[in-house]
């Protein structure tokens, strides 16, 4: 998006890395390391308002991806994939939509990709966004999600979801149809555990 992508202030917040790096810090001795995340029960959601009046909602199964901890310089970067593919809906017509070219094109583009920039793990403690590059139908904007301190604790870090929320503007990332009754801004919600164990050998 270029600054186009813009995480919501009064959004649920979303400390997508917060209790993976507290559990990484607490563990001590390692410089660089990567936790990756539950795919089995880590999930995303999006929101469309129609007609302006309601909205249509969708729910993606398929997130994969990990938190890089660098304790020696402080910081984290995550790198998030969805399976664009992965998306339920409650009417079988809007899944097909949506899967379709006028959306999300999941058969020439069958992965969301979101990688963020290092950022300071003291800002887990202060609140701020996590700036990356997100990558829909094939098409990289910047964005940045809203981050607040998470309420996890380093012993229930990996059973304690943690959550990101955002807002793109889909004609950003080609899709164009439907402008006179589909809003532009559509609301990601990432809900994200970590891996139930993670082999420090």
């Amino acid at each position: 998006m270029l600054g186009s992508c813009h995480a919501p202030g009064a959004s649920r917040g979303a400390a997508i890395v917060f209790g993976f790096a507290t559990l990484g810090l607490a563990m001590g001795g390692v410089a660089a390391e990567t936790i990756p995340f539950d795919a089995t029960r880590s999930h995303a959601e999006f929101e469309v308002r129609a007609m302006w009046l309601f909205d249509v909602e969708g729910r993606f199964g398929g997130v994969s991806g990990s938190v890089i901890l660098d304790s020696a310089a402080r910081s984290a970067q995550v790198d998030a994939l969805i399976d664009a593919g992965s998306i339920d809906m409650h009417r079988d017509s809007y899944e097909e939509w949506v899967k379709s070219s006028e959306f999300f094109d999941v058969a020439r583009y069958p992965q969301i990709h979101f990688l963020s920039e290092p950022f300071p793990l003291a800002m887990l403690d202060d609140g701020g966004d996590i700036a990356g590059a997100l990558t829909v139908r094939g098409v990289t904007r910047q964005a940045s999600f809203n981050l607040r301190p998470s309420e996890c604790t380093p012993h229930a870090a990996r059973s304690c979801p943690v959550l990101a929320d955002g807002i793109i503007q889909r004609t950003d990332f080609g899709m164009t149809t439907h402008r006179a009754t589909l809003s532009d801004r559509v609301r990601l919600h990432f809900t994200v555990f970590a891996a139930a164990s993670v082999d420090r050998s």
